[in-house]
This record gives C-alpha cells, sequence and structure tokens, in this order.
C-alpha cells in the first residue's frame, strides 16, 4: 500500500493496520464498531485523492473506498491529516479552519480522534 503512494500520511494508515492486529487495536474495534473513509489529497483538496477506508468493525484499513456507506468520510490534505492523527493538529480546529471536511454522522465524527492512530515511531 505505502510503496506506491507519495502521501506521508499512507505510511500511518500502514501502521494503523498492523495496529488494529494488536490487543489494543482489538479493543478499539469493539469500542468504536465504526467505518471511517479518508480522502487525502496531496496537495489541494478534492485533487488526485487518495481513498483510504478504516474499518472499525472489521479491524482492517484498505487502500480505496468502502464497499456501502461509511459511517463518516474526511477529507484532507496529506499535511493535514498527518498533523492530526499524530496529535500536531486539533480536530475541531482543522475543521473550524476548513482543512478537514466531514461527510456523514457527525457522533462518528467526534469519535475521531488522535488516539485510535498508533503513535508512530519513526515517519
Amino acid at each position: 500500500m505505502a510503496s506506491q503512494s507519495q502521501l506521508k500520511s499512507a505510511a500511518l494508515l500502514e501502521q494503523m493496520k498492523l495496529h488494529l492486529a494488536t490487543d489494543a487495536g482489538k479493543s478499539l474495534t469493539k469500542k468504536l464498531g465504526l467505518v471511517y473513509q479518508f480522502n487525502i489529497a496531496p496537495q489541494k483538496l478534492g485533487l488526485d485523492e487518495e481513498i483510504y477506508t478504516v474499518d472499525l468493525k472489521k479491524g482492517e484499513v484498505i487502500k480505496g473506498p468502502y464497499e456501502g456507506k461509511p459511517d463518516c468520510t474526511f477529507s484532507f490534505k496529506d499535511s493535514d491529516f498527518f498533523a492530526v492523527a499524530t496529535g500536531k493538529m486539533n480536530p475541531q480546529m482543522a475543521f473550524i479552519r476548513g482543512a478537514m471536511k466531514i461527510k456523514g454522522s457527525l457522533s462518528a465524527a467526534q469519535k475521531f480522534t488522535p488516539d485510535i492512530f498508533p503513535k508512530p515511531s519513526k515517519l
């Protein structure tokens, strides 16, 4: 997955895939049970987006759109997604500034916090 991608976020999502296989990841899927779709653009929202699905029902990360209706879809620039996922940018501030667009369930969106991501080792 990450090998073809130019996105910094792709490496983070690859780590998420490994994280979901751990006990901590399994408890996350039990706790949340939501499906998030991420549309991540290299430079400008809406252009050349790569789509990833983080399925916290099945505990998997897939490159590509969800085959149904995700609970929530987020659109980010790569750098903004990376900043939110690593805790360097507050998700609410990202939304207010227009750095993050949200479609779908607002309650599902509010459960998307940097805590769901594993702490990056070296990215």
